[in-house]
């Protein structure tokens, strides 16, 4: 019995040992870029993750490759060029980032420990946001906390993910809270993606008016004036501005896309600076349709925001400034921000949102409601998912009434270029018969 123990004892031991070896084996892991040639000859390039620059080459060859270069993926990330093309490079995608935060918060409600789950996740993505894992592994494995780590990538992961995170850290509930993010991404991704399939497909309807308007202009009006200017007759005066657009464009195209693209771009400009900034946001606000999407816009992304901070337990002083922040419209945040200070001197909340203008008096009762009985982050988040679903249904009716609208600007525009090539044909075809 006592052999027996000893024996079971010492392989208890080895396992463990060789868990801890393994584990400090992936811990070490980094990811190298490399180039090679395969046995046919054909130049390939990709990464690897391996414990050093031995481990990669030695890989390849057991893969049948001939190494040429092999450099530490995270150091080319530092360089200029990469910084320099970086800027071209393609945004890491919500979808993705949701994928990753469901899948760490399942990791970490299994019992996974935090690097070890970075480890699994970085082998499910490709590109920069593979790069991106293995920055933040070497960094938690550095001793930064998950938050810091993440607010080095702030295009990613914005001040509310960041904070959330942080907070789900200090009160040892991370996969609750990443649960919660992976929800609200959803929301917020399903809320945009009901706008822009609105906005979608009025927007190919305009461009194919564009198109035949451009082809009219450029084949079939040229043709039939000539035919007009030699029969010498007065032209009608639809026709003759028809005339005139069609030579202007042929004859100044180059010119008339310089004048789109310039306008274009300034635009962007204008819009880049802080008074255009604000003046573009005082403009949308005026727009009937604009503005109802920016208004419920900005209540939804307050209440669901300050109700999940304040729901993990963050600072009221602090939400309130990470929501103030994160709100698009800028006239809108800056009437929120000037409530902040009176809430927070005061202590109520629904009196000077009201005075905001922004949110609408359901809203503003619920909110009371919530502060009165002490459960202020539940109201704000039913808030938040009562603006939601109007939000998105407000969103289909539009994508339904702005497709007959666009289609009526079609026919108006087409009608009017085949009536202003009919009428001087018709007068010609009258004083044939006469």
């Amino acid at each position: 019995m006592i052999f027996q123990c000893d024996h079971r004892t010492g392989r208890r031991l080895k396992q463990e040992s060789a868990k801890r070896a393994w584990l400090t084996k992936v811990l070490h892991m980094a990811l190298y870029a490399y180039q090679a040639y395969t046995k046919e000859g054909k130049k390939v390039s990709g990464t690897i993750d391996a414990t050093s620059v031995t481990a990669v080459r030695e890989q390849l060859s057991r893969s049948g490759l001939y190494p040429i270069s092999v450099s530490t993926a995270v150091a080319e990330e530092m360089t200029l060029f990469t910084r320099i093309s970086s800027l071209f490079s393609r945004r890491i995608k919500v979808k993705d980032k949701i994928l990753l935060t469901k899948q760490l918060a399942v990791l970490l409600r299994s019992g996974v420990p935090l690097l070890e789950a970075f480890e699994l996740l970085i082998d499910q993505f490709e590109g920069r946001l593979r790069v991106m894992l293995v920055n933040i592994k070497d960094r938690l494995r550095e001793g930064s906390s998950l938050a810091e780590a993440l607010a080095q990538y702030p295009d990613v992961f914005d001040n509310v993910y960041v904070q959330l995170v942080r907070a789900g850290e200090a009160t040892g509930r991370l996969e609750v809270i990443l649960e919660r993010l992976t929800g609200y991404l959803e929301r917020r991704e399903e809320i945009s993606s009901r706008v822009r399939s609105a906005m979608t497909y009025p927007l190919i309807q305009l461009g194919l008016v564009l198109l035949v308007l451009i082809g009219l202009m450029t084949f079939v009006v040229p043709s039939l004036a000539e035919q007009f200017r030699r029969s010498k007759k007065e032209l009608p005066g639809t026709t003759e501005l028809l005339m005139s657009i069609s030579d202007f464009i042929r004859h100044y195209y180059l010119l008339v896309v310089a004048l789109i693209l310039g306008s274009v771009l300034l635009f962007r400009w204008w819009k880049s600076t802080p008074s255009g900034a604000r003046m573009y946001d005082t403009i949308k606000l005026k727009i009937p349709i604009v503005s109802f999407f920016a208004r419920m816009g900005a209540v939804t992304q307050f209440s669901r925001t300050l109700g999940m901070l304040i729901e993990s337990n963050v600072n009221f002083a602090e939400a309130l400034d990470i929501v103030c922040n994160i709100i698009d419209n800028k006239i809108l945040a800056q009437s929120l921000m000037e409530a902040r200070e009176n809430i927070i001197k005061q202590g109520r909340i629904a009196q000077y949102l009201k005075e905001t203008g922004v949110f609408p008096p359901v809203a503003i009762y619920l909110i009371k409601t919530g502060e009165e009985s002490g459960k202020l982050d539940t109201m704000l988040l039913t808030v938040a998912q009562n603006y939601e679903t109007e939000l998105k249904e407000y969103a289909d009716g539009l994508s339904d009434a702005l497709g007959p609208i666009m289609m009526v600007v079609m026919g108006i525009t087409v009608g009017f270029i085949v009536i202003s090539i009919a009428q001087p044909m018709m007068q010609q075809a009258q004083l044939v018969e006469i």
